[in-house]
């Protein structure tokens, strides 16, 4: 994954989770001052609609990463070699159709059970993103050559800019 699209998640992942778990901490642990109030927090109204206009932002940064890193991995056999991505691409489908879903149910039974399920997947999916990261920061550490760009001839003459080593070119390399 290049660094704009790997920025561009970190920023929506970001933005999406902490907006979350401030909303669910307003919502869930706090208790309102005025026993009239139908909020627990003067600010958790703000603080769910930023969370509802960010939600849409880490939709389209898995979508914009999902050819070039997921299913490439999965093509080349390294998709089973890190579980944390496997199940990162299927808690990230429970967790927008709960955000979805929670969103377009009127039935206060069907609400509650998608905000509760919407809550634990999205806790356990930013876990798991954080330890996804983790691991794959380690991982360029361990081997540098993994972060070697390396310069393809394109079509027409020009060069273009590659990714450890994948695809067919001049071999020209150079580390970052």
């Amino acid at each position: 994954m290049n660094g704009w699209r790997r920025w561009i998640v970190y920023l929506a992942t970001f933005a999406a989770g902490i907006t979350g778990v401030v909303y669910a901490v307003m919502r869930f642990l706090l208790k309102p001052k005025d026993p009239w109030s139908v909020v627990n927090h003067p600010w958790q109204p703000a603080v769910q609609h930023l969370h509802v206009l960010t939600a849409p932002l880490l939709v389209f940064a898995v979508g914009l990463i999902w050819e070039t890193h997921v299913v490439q991995k999965w093509r080349n056999g390294r998709g089973g070699k890190r579980w944390s991505g496997i199940a990162l691409a299927a808690l990230f489908s429970l967790m927008a159709a709960s955000g979805y879903l929670l969103q377009v149910s009127v039935d206060e039974g069907w609400r509650s059970f998608w905000s509760t399920s919407h809550l634990y997947v999205s806790l356990l999916w930013l876990g798991l993103f954080a330890g996804h990261w983790l691991a794959a920061r380690l991982g360029r550490q361990a081997d540098p050559a993994s972060e070697t760009l390396v310069c393809l001839e394109a079509p027409g003459g020009g060069v273009r800019g590659g990714a450890g080593g994948q695809g067919r070119g001049s071999g020209h390399s150079l580390s970052v």
